[in-house]
């Protein structure tokens, strides 16, 4: 199976074109390669879908930061819910060209996408911070969102109870009136979005009042979110249906909670390893000790070997981060910090030149390569 091209070298884009830009390169890619216009062409048409496909994902906020994080993988139904690529809702040549710029061009009939068709609702977004223990281990939260919703009393058709919902007799329908006029360069149809229901198709004689003829309300509602371990600062949870409710009859929106990690006062968070500093004495150093190191669940004993050297490097295997769907977890990765004392009374310093006085250029391999060195230099 051939490798998929990344979606912003398929525009012909950088990654951090705008969404104009974006736009604007879809749009001359679609009208050089669609089907209408390249009749038996099995390649423009590959070019076609491949146009489409990348544009969905990149002209939508949610799925283009999905895809800048995970890739292709985002597709695959995985984490953060994932995104399809298609023909991104595009029909005909005509439907591509109204989209872009409005009308119909050809005079042809209506577009195949009415404006009063099954739409779904818009998505939501909830920005979640959570401690860098409930990132380690996963949670699970309740949030507060308010979102609207179809309301209760006209079931979402924004009717008065007992009254009924008509057809629009001057667009039939169809949320659209189109009109034909003769002009010097033939005769030209243009379609417009319907003044006496604006647009939906349908007229309400008698509005409900509880939401003035909407059929949407805001409301609060209360959603459990489960956090699962190993998630990290800027990725997100896709909850299906969890958004505003679809518009004709159409599919709800989703809703992202896109989650924030509360900073650790001990350790930092590299992938799934966590690292942290251990200040040892000189004294730990030199002779070797056993020393307390914390963990996400636990303190640990661990030996240090005589003679460690500042920023030495000890690893502790399997206490860091459980991997997003799996059970394998990271490192712990401890970074040595020699501490030089301060304040030293005058008793401390003289064992201190006691014990200088009786070391040796053996014992300081640095020290010794550092002084003939400059022996060298200067010779």
């Amino acid at each position: 199976m051939a490798q998929k091209r990344d979606y912003y070298e398929v525009l012909g884009v950088d990654k951090n074109a705008r969404d104009e830009d974006i736009k604007k390169a879809y749009r001359k890619l679609a009208m050089q390669y669609h089907p209408d216009r390249n009749p038996g062409d099995k390649a423009a048409e590959e070019k076609f879908k491949e146009a489409n496909e990348a544009y969905e994902v990149l002209c939508d906020p949610q799925k283009r930061a999905q895809y800048d994080q995970f890739g292709h993988a985002a597709s695959q139904g995985g984490f953060g819910g994932g995104f399809q690529g298609g023909f991104g809702g595009f029909g005909g040549f005509e439907d591509i060209f109204e989209s872009f710029f409005g009308g119909d061009i050809f005079g042809g009939g209506s577009s195949s996408r009415q404006r009063n068709a099954p739409r779904q609702g818009n998505n939501l977004r909830y920005d979640l911070s959570i401690s860098f223990e409930e990132a380690a281990f996963g949670v699970k939260k309740e949030i507060a969102i308010n979102r609207k919703e179809e309301c209760s009393q006209c079931s979402g058709t924004g009717a008065a109870g007992g009254t009924a919902v008509e057809t629009c007799p001057d667009c039939h329908g169809s949320g659209q009136v189109r009109s034909v006029q003769q002009t010097l360069l033939g005769r030209m149809a243009t379609t417009r979005t319907c003044s006496r229901c604006a647009g939906r198709g349908k007229i309400i004689k008698e509005r409900c009042g509880h939401c003035a003829g909407t059929g949407t309300i805001y409301k609060n509602r209360k959603i459990a979110v489960n956090i699962p371990a190993g998630i990290d600062t800027g990725q997100s949870l896709t909850m299906r249906g969890e958004g505003e409710p679809g518009v004709n009859g159409g599919m709800a929106g989703d809703l992202f909670v896109r989650i924030t990690v509360q900073p650790h006062s001990v350790f930092k968070r590299k992938g799934y390893d966590l690292h942290l500093d251990v200040p040892l004495s000189f004294v730990q150093a030199a002779l070797g000790a056993e020393i307390e190191v914390p963990t996400l669940k636990e303190k640990i004993k661990y030996n240090i070997p005589e003679g460690t050297q500042p920023g030495t490097t000890f690893k502790i295997k399997g206490c860091g981060i459980q991997h997003l769907g799996s059970n394998r977890t990271g490192d712990i990765y401890m970074h040595t910090i020699i501490e030089v004392p301060t304040k030293l009374s005058k008793q401390q310093k003289d064992l201190l030149l006691e014990f200088e006085n009786l070391g040796s250029d053996k014992q300081y391999k640095k020290a010794k390569k550092f002084s003939d060195n400059i022996k060298d230099l200067f010779a």
